[in-house]
């Protein structure tokens, strides 16, 4: 045109301006822009101004856009509209907002394109703030009678991204022009704030109305069937998609593809789908490392991720270092894990969130705590992930009463966040730390591990108030938390109430009535769960698992036959096959119940390929039982063999040696100890008082009450002696006089922490007590008398099983 010596005008402009902003190309459209100043289209023609804004909005920076929205003489809507636009291009929400304020004192009528903005403006905003402006906005839209299908679909984003679904629902139910958008938002919607079911629910609502999902839908709900592991579901959808060329070559739906195989376990189905995208892009590579790397495919994601960036080209960015992180720390064949760190470092990534929750995790999973507390202690902003990822660290190590001080600390943090959010633009800056799912199903071990049933009940509370304790994973944790607690009908209630089960919760439940001692329950609960599984058509089978938690429970119940019975069942009826934890179970079994040669047998009879460190563990324990010298240094020979550096194996031996007197050996075995550097874990014992967790080591004179314990331990043990206590020992395994071996019972751990509980608490209340090791045949005696003289009832939960003491006897009748 202008070659043919024709002088573009305003109609022109605005024609190849518009074209220059969708090819992106700045340098052209400035060229257009700088012909547009000098045939003064650039002021007198307001739609050339306005297409100039808004390829600026997309191509330029915000000065440039200012700087020709400030140079047009006569501002119409379309102006307004460009420059609110471009300023949210900019994420300038506050700004935007300003600016939608100016455009109504300037007596500018809005449309729909400008609520359109404003909507995504204030869904950008604190809650609070946001609820308040957006609902205006709604509030305008009704009082025009605005009803068009976009901005509707604009409202729906901003009360769905401001955490408001059933409204963003609402809306959505009130209008008939629903349009792809409209599915599109809901589904994601739903599907990004884990209400996955509905948003399946939508999902066939839109096939039924007819309407044909394109990629955005597909991406939005293969998450769904991801989470839920719905794999069948996954299928159909990857089928609609092989049907839809422009669907299975879309990056996007690949991506989506391969996290839901691959959180549904099929691996290789993830793969092949990965290998056949032709439209690679970085988040499809991000997609499969992490697959590889969740289903412990290290060396997979470690190769696929230097073929990534040796091959591809492609660079990675803060997704992949998060996802690859994990496969280079477990990959035992990886030996620079600490150099991950400064790989991280060189790349520019150090500062960002999610990078740093992974080499904290990183740290965590070496064994160094105390790192990933600093680099959680230096970050400027902690997400959930940051919290739970330190909380996890904590209970993954042990240390469970720092995971329960940092949940409190995290709950603090979470009251000052609400305050500063009352004046702050962005709730984000601060960092949300509001427990979630993960953190309470992560945190509640730690509550049963320490006995801490208060501090659990406040957790199951917060659940509950926050609409949680309906999640699974939740729901399975409180389970299992009121079980270690000692309390049976708890758990069993909160089982019932159970609107989803999955196996995980049904072997929490079987395992708690197994700890309880309870086997005729458990095998009750195992046979409903076969049955409702094949009545009803239930994917809930019983797993490896399931039958360690069953044989757990047949042993401690002395149910010998039943136990095996179903041992030898166990493959044809349920296609399970025995491994080397069903052998070390049934091992226990036998051992237990003093049938030393039958379970000697079985461990001589176990496949040749497998790994008998565990039956030989179960073995040698049910010697140290039963006395059994003879079967108990065949044990412990193999066992040292094959684990010669762990300290319960020596232990154990020595422990035989001492209970038959045999003074020497039990003393060379120490010995050994000592040259290997092998150390003893000393006994331990918790119980909850108030808001905290007392610990007691044996023998141990640290606790602030500890001169008043053992005085009262003494002035118990001769009310005991009275009532026919005779203390037993036997269990002192060291070579000393008799009086001595008295005092040293006098300071077991589990005695000093019931000596506190009675103590501390009002008359009648029962005693909860936690302890790491097997409980000794003299604390088991003693605690049976104390429970009758002080007329409570004591639970003490061993490394095994439950007691509860109650007038004089134990639940476990003596048999553990």
């Amino acid at each position: 045109m202008t070659q043919a010596g024709a002088e573009p005008d305003n109609f022109a402009f605005p024609a190849v301006l518009k074209a220059a902003t969708c090819i992106h190309d700045f340098n052209c459209g400035k060229q257009i822009h700088a012909a547009a100043v000098k045939l003064g289209y650039s002021s007198s023609s307001v739609t050339v101004a306005n297409t100039l804004v808004n390829f600026y909005g997309n191509c330029g920076d915000i000065g440039d856009v200012f700087k020709v929205f400030e140079r047009i003489p006569l501002k119409d809507q379309v102006s307004w509209n460009s420059m609110i636009a471009a300023l949210c291009r900019f994420e300038d929400w506050e700004l935007a907002l300003e600016g939608f304020r100016l455009m109504q004192s300037e007596r500018v009528e809005l449309s729909s394109f400008t609520l359109v903005s404003v909507a995504l403006a204030c869904s950008n905003l604190s809650k609070r703030n946001g609820l308040r402006l957006g609902k205006q906005v709604h509030g305008y839209s009704l009082r025009v009678d605005d009803r068009k299908t976009f901005t509707n679909n604009a409202l729906m984003a901003m009360y769905a991204k401001l955490g408001r679904l059933d409204d963003s629902k609402a809306i959505f139910e009130l209008f008939a022009d629903r349009d792809m958008v409209s599915w599109n938002t809901m589904i994601s919607s739903f599907s990004q704030s884990d209400r996955f079911y509905e948003a399946l629910a939508f999902f066939h609502d839109m096939v039924r109305e007819g309407s044909k999902p394109d990629g955005v839908t597909i991406s939005s709900v293969l998450p769904a069937c991801s989470h839920l592991e719905l794999l069948d579901m996954g299928k159909e959808i990857h089928a609609y998609a092989l049907r839809n060329n422009e669907l299975i070559g879309n990056s996007f739906v690949g991506s989506a593809l391969v996290d839901m195989y691959c959180n549904c376990k099929v691996v290789e189905s993830g793969r092949r789908v990965f290998d056949n995208i032709s439209e690679s892009r970085l988040g499809l590579w991000n997609a499969m490392i992490a697959g590889y790397a969740q289903n412990s495919f290290n060396e997979n994601a470690i190769m696929l991720f230097m073929e990534m960036v040796e091959v591809s080209g492609f660079f990675p960015n803060t997704t992949t270092i998060s996802s690859v992180l994990p496969a280079c720390v477990d990959h035992e064949a990886f030996s620079d894990k600490e150099g991950m760190h400064g790989y991280v470092v060189k790349l520019g990534f150090w500062t960002d969130r999610y990078v740093q929750n992974a080499v904290m995790d990183m740290y965590s999973r070496l064994g160094k705590i105390e790192v990933s507390r600093h680099i959680f202690d230096s970050m400027e902003i902690r997400d959930i992930v940051s919290w739970n990822t330190m909380i996890t660290a904590y209970v993954l190590c042990g240390c469970h009463e720092n995971a329960l001080m940092l949940i409190k600390e995290m709950q603090k943090v979470e009251e000052k966040v609400e305050e500063k959010n009352e004046d702050c633009a962005d709730e984000r800056t601060i960092g949300p730390s509001k427990p979630n799912a993960i953190t309470l199903m992560t945190v509640l071990p730690g509550c049963a591990a320490l006995a801490a049933l208060a501090k659990g009940k406040e957790i199951h509370a917060y659940a509950i108030r926050n609409a949680l304790a309906s999640d699974v994973a939740v729901g399975s944790a409180l389970v299992d938390m009121y079980a270690k607690s000692g309390c049976l009908n708890l758990s069993r209630a909160v089982f019932d109430g159970m609107p989803i089960r999955n196996v995980i919760t049904w072997n929490v439940i079987i395992m708690a009535y197994g700890m309880h001692g309870k086997g005729e329950k458990t095998l009750e609960i195992f046979r409903t769960m076969v049955a409702e599984e094949r009545q009803r058509g239930e994917k809930v089978k019983p797993n490896e698992v399931t039958f360690i938690a069953i044989f757990a429970a047949c042993s401690h119940s002395g149910m010998v036959n039943e136990g095996l019975n179903l041992f030898y069942r166990m493959k044809n009826d349920h296609g399970i096959e025995p491994t080397v934890d069903h052998y070390a179970c049934v091992v226990d079994l036998l051992g237990r119940a003093g049938k030393m040669k039958e379970a000697y047998e079985l461990v001589n009879a176990m496949p040749p390929e497998c790994d008998k460190a565990g039956a030989w563990s179960s073995l040698l324990g049910a010697c140290r039982i039963h006395q059994e010298v003879e079967i108990g240094e065949i044990a412990a020979q193999n066992l040292l063999q094959l684990e010669p550096n762990v300290a319960s194996h020596y232990v154990l031996l020595s422990n035989i040696y001492s209970s038959a007197r045999l003074w020497d050996k039990a003393t060379e075995v120490r010995k050994t100890m000592k040259e290997l550097g092998v150390r003893k874990e000393p006994g331990c014992s918790w119980i909850e008082f108030g808001e905290e967790v007392h610990k007691f080591i044996a023998g141990d004179v640290s606790h602030p009450q500890s001169k008043e314990l053992h005085g009262f331990l003494e002035l118990l043990s001769e009310r005991m002696k009275k009532a026919g206590y005779v203390p037993d020992t036997s269990c002192v395994l060291q070579n000393v006089d008799e009086e001595e071996k008295e005092i040293l019972l006098c300071g077991h751990s589990e005695k000093l922490a019931i000596a506190f509980g009675i103590l501390n608490t009002p008359p009648g209340t029962t005693i909860r007590v936690a302890k790491n090791l097997r409980v000794c045949n003299d604390c088991h005696v003693a605690t049976k008398y104390i429970s009758k003289i002080v007329g409570r009832e004591i639970i003490v939960r061993d490394v095994r099983r439950f007691h509860h003491f109650r007038d004089g006897s134990c639940s476990c009748g003596d048999y553990w």
